[in-house]
């Protein structure tokens, strides 16, 4: 599980001579798309039921629901849903189109050599101002070929930019902008295989949940929205069900609510276990 928490500097909490923190009143309201792509748009589970798990995590906090305009603090939105990916790059058509053209071109690629003749007019013009005796010509299937291998290498280009694209966007969403735009320009350095390590878990489809907390005061009597905390965090979609890992996901997430991480943090999800307790042999009547 991956979590990125960010707390604005205005945003101080109040502790009590127990070294608590104050509680401080807060509201919930359901998120829209996030920076406006399809990143987040798909619920897989309802509001409801987020709000609830959210509710009694930020509880844990010193974070209480209130209904009280004039009382409450924080107006904190919530977002959550599945990531979308790209194709695997081995498994994109392009790609698969460009392994093809390329073998195609590659396995035709018999030029055939040409004696020079300063009577042949086919021949290239810098080939007649140099001093060369012969040149290669290609067969018409060669040059149809190395064409459709150029137009393959320029969709595959296409995709690889889309798919870069992608990945920013996820990042930004899940709270890795920060560690992956810093290892961006490190090829040749251990950092690379991070940079690696990050892109596959971007390009894995993730269940995520952002909270972010607004000025509720400032928003209600001034209508300006001022961000005072987030948190991200995010798990592997595979081998997990949102609806029944959410309660475990926000319990790691929760002691980030209001601070700063200070950098993307990856933690392991509480695990349950089941007390069964003795076990007992239970006995069926018979009848005749």
């Amino acid at each position: 599980m991956a979590i990125s928490a960010k707390a604005s500097r205005d945003y101080v909490r109040q502790k009590l001579a127990d070294g608590t923190f104050k509680p401080e009143t807060f509201a919930l309201a359901r998120g829209g798309v996030l920076n406006g792509t399809e990143g987040g748009t798909k619920d897989v589970i309802d509001f409801m039921e987020v709000a609830k798990v959210m509710a009694g995590s930020l509880g844990t906090q010193g974070y209480l629901s209130s209904k009280d305009l004039k009382a409450t603090r924080l107006l904190i939105v919530v977002y959550w849903g599945t990531t979308r990916v790209p194709d695997h790059a081995t498994d994109s058509s392009s790609n698969q189109n460009l392994a093809s053209a390329n073998a195609a071109a590659l396995a035709a690629n018999h030029p055939q050599v040409v004696r020079f003749n300063p009577n042949d007019s086919m021949a290239p013009a810098q080939i007649a101002q140099g001093s060369m005796y012969s040149y290669q010509v290609r067969s018409p299937e060669q040059i149809d070929l190395d064409n459709a291998f150029t137009g393959a290498l320029a969709a595959a280009a296409a995709e690889d930019e889309q798919r870069a694209q992608l990945d920013a966007i996820n990042a930004n969403m899940l709270g890795y902008d920060s560690v992956f735009s810093g290892t961006a320009q490190v090829r040749g350095t251990a950092f690379e295989f991070r940079q690696r390590d990050l892109t596959e878990e971007l390009e894995a489809r993730r269940y995520f949940v952002v909270l972010m907390a607004y000025d509720f005061q400032l928003m209600w009597r001034q209508k300006k929205a001022k961000l005072l905390w987030e948190t991200r965090f995010s798990v592997r979609e595979r081998t997990n069900d949102l609806s029944g890992q959410l309660a475990a996901m926000a319990a790691s997430a929760e002691r980030y609510f209001g601070r700063d991480s200070g950098k993307l943090v990856h933690a392991p999800l509480p695990v349950g276990h089941v007390d069964v307790g003795p076990m007992k042999t239970l006995t069926l009547d018979e009848h005749p």
